[in-house]
């Protein structure tokens, strides 16, 4: 864009979108201008930081364009007019880091470190008692102050709800309000005055390392720890920038982050942001730790770290938040490589103490975390390191078994499978308490739940042989005949599709249930929900019905399918497979589609398990419950019925599928044909 006034109209429009192509057009045309057009861009945008006129968008496209104008300058030789220019800019900015606009102040606080970034650290310290000052008195906040935001007003009145409407009472809030009040209000010009700082130390790069002293980290450790999880997030954000320059060292320079200096420090508030309520700063002080280990050429150097930072690394990469975990994940490679495995058992104690803690967390997401890495540990950890600590970690993911939350029990009940499995003989003590709560799990309402069960029950046979199968088989039997003591109207969320999303299913239900959503306590958030006896929040997991009749029978199907997996037990499994058939024959309620989907589903690895030989001679015996639930209205049930066909003629070869059919029902040929899948 050639045109200077065009860049004007640009940078100082009432649009955001306009105002950053106005800056970017700006730096393009610095480039080629001449000193005399630079002073006089650089009077325009004085006049309109200097004027009273006109809305905040004009002066902050103005501090934009300030920016664009500094950041031109550095290398270059700093007239009388320029210099002027730069103290007037930094002058403006200061007093911009308070103003009532959020996009002035942070705008401001890019100036200021572009300022940083020309003319280095003495921008500052020519400001740093101020802005330093500025954090402090903003870190604590009254929660009626209502100068900067509208949360605490109760209003009905449409519009702008950033004032009280005259005549209106304001609300007092609750002190369980006021919490989450602190915990999500924004918080004045605190979080705008420490991006500020960011942008300072960024600007100064390595040159800021003197500045990083014991009361600079103290203040900034506060932060950390600080009530709201924005001022929590920003301040992670911050240390990352001082890891940036604090740990780029040269010829053995001063190295601000080592162990002997400041690092123990800020590994301890790293640990801490790694295992934050909040998603947010779990990914901010994520990022910053990985910064802080990679800045370290010397793997001893790293390693003293390990004990406080790895645990915490290590869970994260099960944590419900996709950022999180993958970003955990990819620094996990990228710090131990190849050697995790021998770092946990290096540090174990560590990793298993943490793990425990964390399984008492308020928020359920950490809970279920903390669960798959105990089961980790016993499934690619050398036994032996493990062993001394069977016990007291099956008695953790015994307390975890008895969560609220679903997504707890499935994963406690999956760890306590691999343990029963990995340590046979350590966990004989609690397998009388483990049986019933793998059969409560094996009834659930929730279908994966009552797979995991599954899981961890053949585990168990696996372990202990025959003798267990038949401690188990009473339970297959009962479940699969129970099936026609099932109601046909269900109970309560009785219209619940088990279909693979069920969560979202159930969630719909519980939202649209009067009783459960009046007169209760609000959050924003499942991560802002007190513990409550393991659960609460948006994000509610604490459905748990009583259990049907055909919620148990369809465990049993998986249960029985697992099982056949085991060769000692093929006898066995051959005496059970009619009772699959006697429950599946059961269609006097609503869910008996549900039941046939998971039989569907099951039958190509029943066959698998027990062989081509064995399952021929039942394969007639379920032809009718496939075709009944290929031609019924329910999707899931008709594509698992397709894929189960499929599968089956692959494994049986399709001639003798064909023949079966035919024999049973010619006319289901021509439906076989256009139903089954080509690639299941």
């Amino acid at each position: 864009m050639e045109n200077l006034e065009d860049i004007y109209n640009l940078l100082f429009s009432a649009r955001k979108l306009e105002r950053d192509q106005g800056m970017n057009h700006l730096k393009e045309y610095m480039n080629k201008a001449s000193i005399e057009t630079i002073h006089s861009v650089e009077k325009i945008l004085l006049d309109k930081l200097n004027s009273s006129e006109g809305g905040w968008e004009s002066k902050h496209g103005a501090l934009l364009g300030a920016k664009s104008v500094i950041m031109q300058l550095k290398g270059n030789n700093l007239d009388e007019n320029t210099l002027s220019f730069l103290q007037s800019v930094y002058e403006r900015s200061l007093g911009f880091l308070t103003d009532n606009e959020v996009r002035i102040r942070l705008a401001a606080g890019e100036v200021l470190g572009s300022l940083c970034y020309l003319k280095g650290p003495e921008v500052y310290n020519q400001c740093k008692d101020y802005l330093l000052q500025l954090i402090k008195d903003n870190m604590e906040r009254d929660v009626m102050d209502t100068s900067d935001s509208s949360e605490v007003f109760s209003s009905d009145a449409e519009g702008d709800t950033n004032q009280p409407p005259k005549g209106q009472r304001v609300r007092r809030l609750s002190s369980d309000a006021s919490q989450i009040f602190h915990d999500t209000a924004g918080w004045k010009c605190l979080e705008t005055s420490m991006k500020c700082l960011q942008f300072m130390v960024d600007g100064c790069g390595e040159h800021f390392k003197p500045m990083i002293t014991n009361e600079f980290l103290d203040l900034l450790f506060k932060t950390l720890s600080h009530t709201n999880r924005f001022v929590r997030e920003t301040g992670y954000y911050v240390l990352a920038s001082l890891v940036s320059c604090g740990t780029s060292c040269k010829d053995n320079a001063y190295n601000a982050f080592a162990a002997e200096n400041f690092g123990h420090q800020i590994s301890v508030q790293l640990g801490i942001g790694l295992s934050d309520n909040w998603s947010q700063v779990r990914l901010a002080s994520s990022e910053c730790a990985r910064k802080f280990l990679l800045s370290f050429e010397s793997e001893e150097e790293r390693e003293a770290f390990f004990p406080t930072l790895l645990p915490k690394m290590c869970l994260n990469r099960y944590y419900i938040a996709d950022g999180v975990r993958i970003y955990s994940q990819e620094s996990w490679r990228r710090i131990v490589k190849e050697n995790g495995r021998m770092f946990v058992k290096k540090y174990i104690d560590n990793f298993v103490q943490h793990y425990i803690s964390q399984t008492k967390a308020d928020n359920h997401a950490v809970r279920e975390a903390a669960c798959a890495c105990i089961a980790e540990l016993a499934s690619k950890i050398d036994h032996e390191a493990t062993k001394p600590y069977v016990p007291q970690l099956l008695q953790t993911l015994l307390d975890c078994f008895c969560d609220d939350s679903w997504p707890v029990r499935d994963a406690a009940c999956l760890a306590c499978g691999n343990f029963v499995l990995c340590f046979p003989n350590e966990s004989k003590a609690v397998l009388e308490k483990l049986y019933p709560l793998f059969f409560t799990n094996l009834k659930d309402g929730i279908p994966s739940v009552r797979q995991g069960a599954a899981g961890a029950l053949a585990n168990v046979v696996k372990a202990y042989g025959v003798e267990a199968y038949l401690t188990i088989k009473p339970q297959i039997i009962e479940g699969l005949k129970g099936v026609k003591e099932q109601p046909s109207e269900s109970e309560k969320y009785g219209a619940l599709d088990k279909g693979p999303a069920t969560f979202g299913v159930v969630k719909r239900l519980r939202d649209n249930d009067m009783d459960l959503h009046t007169n209760q306590q609000m959050y924003s958030c499942g991560s802002l929900a007190p513990k409550m006896g393991r659960g609460g929040g948006c994000s509610d997991h604490k459905f748990r019905k009583p259990s049907e009749p055909w919620e148990l029978a369809d465990g049993c199907i998986h249960l029985v399918a697992e099982l056949s997996q085991i060769n000692e037990l093929t006898s066995h499994i051959c005496e059970i497979i009619p009772l699959l058939h006697e429950a599946a024959s059961f269609k006097h309620y609503t869910h008996h589609v549900c039941l046939l989907e998971s039989l569907c589903k099951q039958l190509p690895n029943l066959c698998k398990g027990i062989g081509k030989r064995h399952f021929k001679q039942f394969l007639e015996m379920f032809l009718e419950d496939i075709f009944y639930s290929l031609t019924c209205e329910n999707i899931l049930t008709s594509s698992a019925a397709s894929q189960c066909l499929t599968l089956l003629s692959n494994m049986l070869g399709p001639n003798i599928l064909r023949a079966r059919v035919e024999n049973l029902n010619p006319g289901y040929l021509k439906l076989m044909e256009t139903n089954m899948m080509v690639d299941p």
